[in-house]
């Protein structure tokens, strides 16, 4: 991505109403090279950072915000929604002994989120996860691990499968 014209969009577009102005929205993150689909909506509020690579799929809905740190690769399939105050980042650190930051070495793993999936309020999407098709993660929920079954409801910290839809 390019993080200049992303940083730009960062200050600018919560200047903007949440849910209006899609179209304009769309075309702002397209020149900050982030791959969208047709017809996202993409809320005002919405911060994205890193230098990584951010596909989001047509017809996804990403509420007021939410924040997703992409540094390696992240892809959002279609149809999916996203509510409020969602972090979706596929970058954590490494436990390391002898340094003065315990959290020493950076890591990157890519996160990839299936077509009509729904990702409820407040929930947490680790480095590393991928969530098959139309799954639902409960208001929430962290997930910690992938999630390799289609048409499930995952819940709780970490997030486990509660049921099948």
């Amino acid at each position: 991505m390019n993080t200049v014209i992303q940083h730009f969009n960062n200050i600018f577009l919560p200047l903007l109403p949440d849910t209006r102005f899609f179209a304009f929205k769309r075309f702002l993150w397209r020149m900050a090279k982030v791959e969208i689909g047709e017809n996202v909506k993409i809320c005002s509020s919405v911060i994205i950072l890193g230098a990584g690579r951010l596909k989001i799929g047509s017809n996804t809905w990403i509420g007021p915000k939410v924040m997703i740190c992409a540094n390696d690769s992240i892809t959002i399939g279609s149809d999916c929604d996203i509510a409020p105050r969602v972090y979706i980042g596929d970058g954590t650190h490494e436990i390391t002994h002898g340094l003065d930051r315990i959290a020493g070495i950076d890591i990157t793993n890519p996160i990839s989120i299936g077509n009509g999936c729904w990702i409820c309020a407040s929930s947490t999407i680790l480095a590393g996860v991928t969530i098959c098709d139309q799954c639902v993660v409960a208001a929430g929920a962290v997930v910690t691990r992938s999630v390799l079954y289609n048409k499930v409801l995952v819940a709780g910290v970490p997030a486990l499968v509660k049921k099948k839809i």
